[in-house]
């Protein structure tokens, strides 16, 4: 339910790179994407992307009972996601530089090879960032509700056959990502308010 796919054609290996692609687009819809909105509108702003990406979550799939209700939906969160989909890659970029054995030339690499080639026009940034962040390679072939889809593979240079090692690994990252976001966004209010920015 998580991922989207079929659980039950996945290995060991399906399971780790199925967990760390929804933890790098996690990252860019739960994390970024809300400060962004927020701070660019306050909290009208954040209502209106959790909205959205809330009836995303909920509706917009491409199956034949939500197909057409749910593509207004999807495209608008699309839409809403499009920046802060590239600003958490290159957070995602940068933390690799605070991460043990992480990958921050192939990070940058991937991203920019690789951002594009996913089926969401956002969630292969995050997830390319990541891929070449960790040296692994993610997406690929998978089955959604019974048809296999032949993915192209993101990071295709590193091995897939991972494990609860990089799925730890991929947390870490997440975690010094977050960090730098938030002091980028401190940093950027407390210019504001030196500035005479009032946010009240």
């Amino acid at each position: 339910m998580i991922v989207g796919r079929d659980p039950e054609t996945l290995d060991e290996h399906g399971v780790a790179r199925a967990a760390i692609e929804s933890l790098a687009e996690s990252f860019a819809d739960g994390v970024v994407a809300p400060v962004f909105w927020y701070l660019l509108f306050g909290l009208p702003g954040l209502l209106v992307y959790k909205t959205v990406n809330t009836m995303d979550s909920m509706i917009g799939y491409r199956t034949p009972r939500h197909e057409a209700f749910g593509c207004g939906a999807a495209r608008l969160d699309d839409l809403m996601n499009y920046l802060p989909a590239r600003i958490a890659a290159v957070l995602i970029v940068l933390a690799s530089v605070f991460v043990p054995r992480g990958r921050p030339v192939s990070s940058l690499r991937v991203m920019a090879r690789d951002g594009a080639k996913h089926r969401s026009p956002n969630a292969g940034w995050p997830e390319a960032a990541m891929a070449g962040a960790l040296g692994v390679a993610l997406s690929g072939p998978r089955s959604y509700h019974g048809k296999s889809t032949n993915q192209p593979w993101v990071g295709g240079e590193f091995s897939a056959q991972i494990g609860a090692a990089e799925i730890r690994r991929g947390l870490y990252l997440f975690v010094v990502a977050c960090l730098l976001q938030a002091v980028m966004v401190a940093l950027m209010v407390s210019l504001l308010l030196a500035g005479g920015v009032n946010f009240i």
